[in-house]
């Protein structure tokens, strides 16, 4: 998963048109490089398209020897390979953190240790996200240019209707149950906390759950990887689904829900809490029409740790040197480019987006005096109430932060059928639904090369 709780119906939807046989590419001018790039986003998506192609335009303005050919979309890890052997796939494309460590392995992402070795943002990127880009040996085959983190969305106002403080999220597991319980005996079809099940969300969000009792999922073990799941820690979190959902009766009836039902209830004011990134928050808002003061994003509670995700850029193993220099240069100047954070909050700020939330419009990647002057900046031009998310800034700098298991997308299937089973049968036997989602998980991590 990534960028929002929508990622895979948004991943989904753009590479109808970015994934098939993409049109003939025009030549480049004498004398410049032409690179083709990938994320582009869509035409239903008016805001970002238009700063994303005005950006396009400025940068060829500053580098006149390179011309940049964008492509719609970001990736699907199902036609990757084929769009390589096909000869389809762009100079520089888009991969979510779960990607990179198989890409290199496969040999399908250029190596790009010497051409990088200068670039100044590889000293004022978080050490860990650039690690995630290297091979065992060192050797650097990308860059990160955002990431989030899971945390708990809840609504401010249901918390003050229900007795609770708005400006204090649970911090434990037990104090979320207690909040859930409160705010579901609001009635009127309240919902104190709700889960999505389907869609590999149900799977993606028992991996956070996971994360955030202290298990893994996946464990490496020389080039092998198993289940790591089938533990007390997980049965525990989903002991606590089972109770909430059937003891205390705060979850609801309907369930087999996804994001979208998730940000439908919260728009509406009937939802207390669900597990999400602050991206989510700008979705409640312009798509289901919540108010940016209704809603808190806490660090994930327990104190152990969260899921962590995120983008980058990587080049195609078959671009000149000339390319990957362009690539780099591209890269940098778009996604990785102190210089240009006022510029971009300020055009965010124009176009009337949220301006102080976490990661947006720049991600909180830096280091040092980049990410103070960033932090600065944001609150400066702040026109959304930045501490209804300090809570999450402040306690993620305390939790581990655990990127998704490999295969993902497969071990998010099977584990589905575990969220599933514990919100829609009251009898469900936990042992036995993490014993069976263990065998078919070892059967995904064995694909793993």
């Amino acid at each position: 998963m990534h960028r929002t709780l929508t990622g895979l119906v948004i991943v989904a939807a753009l590479c109808l048109s970015a994934c098939g046989t993409p049109a003939q590419d025009p030549p480049a001018a004498a004398g410049k490089v032409s690179i083709t790039v990938t994320g582009q986003p869509p035409t239903s998506q008016a805001v970002e398209r238009k700063l994303f192609d005005q950006e396009v335009a400025e940068f060829e303005a500053a580098n006149p020897n390179i011309d940049i050919v964008p492509h719609e979309g970001f990736m699907d890890p199902k036609t990757f390979s084929a769009k390589l052997a096909g000869g389809q796939l762009e100079d520089v494309y888009y991969v979510y953190f779960t990607d990179p460590a198989t890409i290199i392995a496969r040999r399908q992402a250029a190596d790009i240790t010497e051409a990088a070795k200068d670039l100044p943002v590889l000293r004022q990127l978080q050490q860990p996200l650039i690690d995630i880009f290297k091979d065992r040996t060192g050797k650097l085959y990308g860059l990160p240019t955002a990431n989030y983190s899971m945390g708990l969305l809840y609504n401010k106002t249901l918390f003050a209707k229900a007795g609770l403080d708005p400006d204090k999220a649970p911090a434990t597991w037990d104090e979320v149950r207690d909040a859930a319980k409160k705010i579901a005996a609001l009635g009127n079809g309240t919902v104190g906390f709700a889960e999505a099940s389907k869609n590999n969300q149900g799977g993606w969000h028992l991996v956070t759950w996971s994360y955030a009792m202290g298990s893994q999922i996946a464990r490496q073990q020389g080039e092998k990887w198993t289940a790591d799941f089938n533990n007390s820690k997980v049965k525990q979190a989903l002991q606590q689904l089972k109770d909430m959902r059937w003891t205390d009766g705060s979850m609801g009836e309907k369930q087999l829900l996804e994001a979208t039902d998730l940000q439908r209830m919260m728009g509406a004011g009937q939802l207390g809490m669900y597990l999400a990134a602050p991206e989510n928050v700008p979705v409640l808002v312009k798509e289901f029409k919540g108010r940016y003061e209704d809603y808190g994003v806490a660090a994930m509670p327990g104190g152990h740790a969260t899921l962590l995700g995120g983008e980058g850029y990587m080049i195609n193993p078959k671009a000149s040197p000339e390319k990957i220099k362009a690539g780099l240069t591209w890269i940098q100047w778009k996604y990785l480019n102190p210089d240009r954070i006022e510029t971009q909050i300020k055009r965010y700020l124009d176009e009337k987006q949220p301006i102080g939330l976490p990661a947006i419009p720049t991600p909180d990647i830096w280091t040092g005096d980049v990410r103070a002057r960033q932090t600065e900046l944001k609150t400066k031009y702040a026109n959304v109430p930045q501490k209804n998310f300090q809570s999450y800034l402040d306690g993620n700098t305390k939790l581990k932060g655990n990127l998704e298991p490999p295969n993902a997308q497969q071990v998010y299937a099977v584990l589905d059928s575990v969220m599933q089973g514990v919100l829609t049968n009251k009898d469900a036997d936990i042992d036995q639904l993490l014993s069976d989602a263990e065998a078919k998980v070892n059967s995904a991590l064995a694909q793993v090369k």
